[in-house]
């Protein structure tokens, strides 16, 4: 049987300090930029990391809202949103060249994240921030409207999943104040993984089977139980025939 190779990524540089144990089990990494989290020293440590064990580098910007970890959509002009989002790259970047290391990707985060995959004007105006970026390509949920109006825009990117969340109907994520929004098993992490590499689909909480396409898969680093997902992924995924691919 043919082996498959995937990228799995995670969110990191938020604070949790988990950084050492998680990088050596995944292949990318979305890096926070100040906005939600983070800062210089922060995003230099993770680069270090990343690079230490070969691992792909991604900006991770997000609302500039610290209070709420970039978890709640902010009511703030275009032109503010735009601004905070350059100025957070531009620090990312700056950190970047110091380190004498490669830009791979760029994924927005949290609030933000969710909000450009079902608001077409917002998508709009994230393309827009990151227009001088163009090149570097963007991890993007599958059938969103930010996938949609990247397409249109040409924009280069790697269409992503979620292997610790559970998804709606309308293959929007469920939110966090969901008791089914989480999957924390990494038993069912890895079910659910399985799914979306072997059969490109999900199962929604309502027993819905819906068509996903993914090309890296993510993690997050501030759930609890990431380490031993991680662990458990690396172990059990070669017995299935995929591989995480560095």
């Amino acid at each position: 049987m043919e082996r498959i190779a995937i990228d799995i990524n995670c969110d990191v540089g938020e604070g949790i300090g988990n950084e050492a144990k998680l990088l050596p089990l995944i292949s990318s990494c979305n890096i926070a930029c100040g906005g939600h989290a983070g800062d210089e020293a922060t995003i230099k440590e993770v680069i270090q990391l990343a690079k230490m064990h070969q691992v792909k580098i991604g900006a991770h910007p997000s609302y500039p809202d610290k209070e709420n970890f970039g978890r709640v959509v902010l009511n703030i002009s275009s032109e503010r949103l735009i601004e905070s989002i350059q100025q957070q790259l531009t620090v990312f970047t700056k950190v970047l060249d110091k380190e004498d290391a490669h830009l791979h990707h760029i994924k927005s985060h949290g609030a933000l994240y969710n909000k450009i995959a079902q608001d077409e004007a917002l998508a709009h105006v994230f393309l827009d921030a990151i227009e001088p970026y163009k090149t570097i390509p963007l991890y993007l949920p599958y059938l969103s409207k930010i996938h949609g109006v990247a397409i249109k825009r040409g924009f280069s990117f790697f269409l992503e999943a979620f292997a610790d969340r559970n998804y709606n109907d309308d293959l929007n994520l469920l939110p966090r104040s969901s008791a089914k929004a989480l999957i924390t098993k990494p038993e069912a992490v890895l079910k659910h993984i399985l799914r979306m590499v072997k059969e490109s689909s999900i199962q929604t909480p309502s027993g819905k089977r819906m068509e996903i396409k993914a090309d890296t898969f993510c993690i997050h680093g501030d759930t609890s139980s990431a380490f031993e997902i991680l662990m458990y992924l690396s172990t059990e995924l070669p017995k299935h025939q995929v591989n995480i691919s560095k």
